[in-house]
C-alpha cells in the first residue's frame, strides 16, 4: 500500500529557516522518496490528465500547507496495569510515595474480581496514545503477591489486540520488595514470581523499584537479582532507581555500573533507568565521576509524576524544588535522555494525560528556558548530523526500540512510523503548543486521525452546528437540498402523469 503525504513541513536542518513545503512518498513500510513540493508540480505540469483520487493508486495525505511532518512519538515508560484508577481508590490526603503506593496495593486486590476493568483501563491508554501520535511503547505490568500474573496476561493479550497498530514492549516489574521483610536473608515470593514472569514468551524487559526494600543492603542485593535475571532471559534492564531527594541517601547508580561492567553486559540490550531523582542533587563533579562509558544506559525524566511526589515538606509556604532529572543539561553532556508520561490517573500522578508531547511546554516551564537549543532539546536533541526527539527517536532508543541515531526527517529506506500535526508548522510551535489535530502514520499506513469542531458566538450569522450521522450540517444549506428534491420529485411525477 502507498502514501503520499503532500503540502507538508518538515523539521529545518541544523535549525536552519523554513525550507518550504515536501512531499513524502513511502511504500511497503518505508520511505521511498522525498521532494520538494514545488519541485513535484513542476514535474507534473506537463501533464495533461490528472486522475482523480479515488482511481490513484494508494493513498494521499494533504496537509495544506500548514502541518509539520515528525517521527511518531513513544511512551518511553508507562503503567499499563494502573492507568485511570484513582476513582477507584479512596481519597488522596499527604500525596506522599508511602500513601500511594498503599493506596494502589488496596485497589490491586479487587483488579481479580473484575479482569475486564483491567483489560479496559489498559486499552484505553493504548487507544488515547495512538490518536496522541504514539506508535511504540514500553507497558511496564507488575507481577506480586497481590495481582500474582494477571495484569500479565491481560497485558499480553493487548500486545496481541494491538500489534498491527502499536509496537507494545512488555516489561516486567515487581513494584514491591524482594525481601518478604526486613530481617530477611533470601530474597521471597516476588523474586520467585518476577524470575517465572520473565520466562513467559512476549515478554521484553524486567525490572524493580530498588528503593521500596527494608534496608541498603536489601536494596543492592534486588538490583543484583533483578539484573541476573536479564542477563539470564537476555532481556533488556528497566530499573525505577533512586526515586529520592534526600541528599544523605547514597544514589545507587554507581552501583549499577559496577554490576554492569562485572557481568559483561550485553551492548544489545538496553538499561533504561526511570525517575532518578536522586541525581538533580549531583554537582557538576559527581556527573564527571560517573563512569557510563560504552556501557548501552538511557535515562528517562518522568516530570509529571516526580514533580508531583517529589520534595513535600511540611511548610506550605515554600515550594517543592523541581525533582526531575535536568534533561537539557544531561542531553548537553552527551547522555541519553528521553521524557515520558509514566502514570496516568492514578495516586501517583492524578494529573495529565497520555500524550507524550505536552512535556515539551512543561519542560519549558521546568527548565525555565525557551531558547532555540533547548527546545531542540525538548523535542528535537541535536546531535552529530542528526537529531533526536527527547518523545520520539530517543525515547524508541533508550528502550532498545531503534538506534540512537535515528534521523528526525524523512529519509528514503527508513520505517514511515510518523505524526502529523495539522495546525504546526514549526517545531518552536510544536513545543510550546502542540496542536490537537492529528494523523498517526505507523508502516506507512494511517492508523489514527484526530480533528476537532469549533464553533463561537461571535461568528458572524452562524448558528451552532447540528450533526447528522456525525457530520455537522448547516441548516440552511440542509433546507435547500430538500427544497430542491421536493421541486425536482414534483415534477417527475408531473411529466409521469401527463404521459
Amino acid at each position: 500500500m502507498a502514501l503520499v503525504i503532500r503540502n507538508v513541513h518538515l523539521p529545518s536542518q541544523q535549525g536552519s529557516g523554513d525550507e518550504g513545503l515536501w512531499n513524502v512518498h513511502c511504500q511497503k513500510g518505508r520511505v521511498v522518496r522525498v521532494e520538494h513540493a514545488a519541485q513535484s508540480s513542476r514535474r507534473l505540469a506537463p501533464r495533461v490528465l490528472k486522475l482523480p483520487a479515488f482511481l490513484r493508486p494508494g493513498r494521499e495525505l494533504d496537509a495544506r500547507g500548514k502541518g509539520i511532518l515528525l517521527p511518531s512519538l513513544c511512551h518511553a515508560h508507562i503503567h499499563i496495569d494502573k492507568c485511570f484508577l484513582l476513582d477507584q481508590c479512596r481519597p488522596l490526603r499527604s500525596g506522599s510515595f508511602e500513601e500511594a503506593l498503599k493506596i494502589t496495593s488496596e485497589a490491586k486486590t479487587r483488579f481479580a474480581l473484575n479482569m475486564d476493568d483491567v483489560y479496559a483501563r489498559g486499552h484505553r491508554l493504548i487507544t488515547e496514545s495512538i490518536a496522541n501520535g504514539v506508535t511504540s511503547l514500553r507497558a511496564h505490568v507488575e507481577v506480586d503477591n497481590i495481582v500474582g500474573f494477571d495484569c500479565l496476561d491481560i497485558a499480553l493479550q493487548l500486545k496481541s489486540d494491538f500489534a498491527r497498530v502499536c509496537d507494545i514492549q512488555i516489561a516486567v516489574f515487581a513494584q514491591d520488595p524482594l525481601f518478604d521483610d526486613a530481617d530477611a536473608a533470601s530474597l521471597g515470593a516476588n523474586h520467585d514470581l518476577l524470575s517465572r514472569a520473565s520466562r513467559r514468551e512476549g515478554v521484553s524487559a524486567v525490572g524493580s523499584a530498588p528503593y521500596v526494600e527494608h534496608t541498603p543492603a536489601q536494596q543492592q542485593h534486588n538490583l543484583s537479582a533483578v539484573l541476573a535475571l536479564a542477563l539470564a532471559r537476555d532481556l533488556h534492564l528497566d530499573l525505577h532507581l533512586d526515586y529520592t531527594l534526600d541528599p544523605a541517601t547514597p544514589p545507587l547508580l554507581p552501583i549499577l555500573l559496577e554490576q554492569l561492567r562485572q557481568t559483561h553486559w550485553p551492548a544489545h540490550r538496553k538499561v533504561t533507568i526511570g525517575h532518578g531523582t536522586r541525581y538533580t542533587l549531583f554537582a557538576a563533579a559527581d556527573w564527571d565521576a560517573l563512569d557510563i562509558g560504552d556501557l548501552p544506559v538511557a535515562f528517562v525524566a518522568l516530570p509529571q509524576s516526580d514533580m508531583y511526589m517529589m520534595g513535600r515538606t511540611a511548610d506550605q509556604a515554600r515550594l517543592a524544588p523541581r525533582g526531575t532529572l535536568p534533561v537539557p543539561y544531561m542531553a548537553a553532556r552527551g547522555l541519553e535522555v528521553a521524557l515520558s508520561v509514566n502514570n496516568v490517573d492514578n495516586p501517583f500522578t492524578p494529573q495529565g494525560s497520555a500524550d507524550p508531547l505536552v512535556l515539551c511546554p512543561l519542560g519549558v516551564a521546568i527548565y525555565q528556558d525557551a531558547t532555540e537549543e533547548t527546545l531542540r532539546t525538548l523535542l528535537v536533541r541535536p546531535g552529530p548530523w542528526i537529531y533526536q526527539k527527547c518523545v520520539s527517536t530517543a525515547a524508541k532508543s533508550s528502550v532498545g526500540l531503534g538506534a540512537r541515531e535515528a534521523l528526525l526527517r524523512p529519509e528514503p529506506g527508513a520505517q514511515a512510523d510518523f505524526v502529523l500535526l495539522h495546525d504546526n508548522a514549526s517545531v518552536r510551535s510544536a513545543v510550546l503548543d502542540p496542536c490537537y489535530t492529528r494523523t498517526t502514520i505507523r508502516g506507512g499506513v494511517v492508523v489514527a486521525s484526530r480533528r476537532g469542531v469549533e464553533w463561537g458566538a461571535w461568528q458572524a450569522r452562524k448558528t451552532a452546528p447540528a450533526y447528522v450521522f456525525g457530520v455537522p450540517v448547516r441548516w440552511d444549506i440542509w433546507i435547500v437540498f430538500w427544497v430542491v428534491v421536493g421541486l425536482w420529485g414534483g415534477w417527475r411525477v408531473g411529466v409521469l402523469l401527463d404521459a
